[in-house]
């Protein structure tokens, strides 16, 4: 049994490393990139009093809405399911395994394929004509929660889990550790750009998540699910904040940033763990 296990084992891993599967995991890379990158316009957007919902189905209504949007919401599905496949690779075949191998790497592989999953399904429900609205969805699920015992508190807990993450996020951007898992040049013009869209990403990617996770924890002590709308919600109560339309061009713009630096990343990413 244990033989069959092992031969199972080395040939998914064989699989995972082999040349046709980890190209088609770095696409998953380039279509997250630009969902960024339209959630960032939308946000920039909704600074100047436009209207649009600044969140992953947002951005995936407006892939469906361009000419061939079909194909394209197929082939985001197909790519994002990959890479969903790839990072769950990692955390069950690779763990224990390698440099910076452990339960922290593990859990991150996992949070990685499972937000990966997530946007293959988006893909694929908007393809099949099954569209969602991400803030309605979140503030409905929030409802739910809150009517189970303890539930309160496990929303209290994913906020702050949520807001933890986006911390992270932005120290991973302070501190350029994001370069680790990247095989960029020593020096040059190439490192600094990407060193560049990086930071900046990775910043603004942890402000919103912070606001994210602020936003839960305000919406459960308040017994207010409508109020918490995901990333939408979040980025509409800072378009409303003193200033907030400043600060939200920024944060749009960081977006982008960091859509950009997704898609560099397809390129320079090390596919090994």
């Amino acid at each position: 049994m244990k033989d069959e296990l092992r031969d199972a084992a080395n040939t998914a891993q064989q699989v995972k490393r082999s040349a046709p599967f980890t190209v088609a995991a770095r696409s998953g890379f380039v279509v997250s990139g630009l969902l960024h990158i339209l959630i960032g316009i939308i946000a920039i957007r909704l600074a100047f009093g436009k209207s649009g919902s600044a969140d992953l189905s947002g951005a995936v209504a407006q892939v469906a809405s361009d000419p061939g949007g079909l194909v394209l919401l197929w082939i985001g599905g197909a790519s994002c399911s990959i890479l969903c496949l790839w990072h769950i690779g990692n955390a069950v075949l690779d763990h224990g395994h390698g440099q910076g191998s452990g339960v922290g790497r593990t859990m991150s592989s996992a949070a990685q394929g499972i937000a990966f999953g997530i946007l293959a399904v988006t893909f694929v429900s908007f393809a099949l004509g099954r569209a969602t609205n991400s803030g309605k969805s979140t503030s409905d699920w929030t409802a739910r929660v809150l009517t189970l015992p303890l539930g309160r508190v496990a929303l209290i807990a994913l906020g702050a889990v949520v807001a933890a993450v986006g911390v992270g996020f932005a120290i991973r951007g302070l501190g350029r550790m994001f370069r680790k898992k990247l095989n960029l040049p020593p020096a040059g013009p190439t490192r600094t750009a990407v060193t560049v869209l990086g930071v900046v990403g990775y910043i603004a990617k942890g402000v919103i998540l912070v606001l994210v996770g602020v936003l839960f924890i305000m919406a459960t002590l308040q017994a207010r699910p409508q109020q918490s709308t995901g990333l939408d919600g979040a980025l509409k109560g800072l378009r409303a904040q003193p200033y907030g339309a400043y600060v939200l061009t920024l944060v749009g713009a960081g977006l982008i940033c960091y859509g950009l630096y997704l898609i560099v990343k397809a390129r320079f990413a090390s596919m090994e763990g």
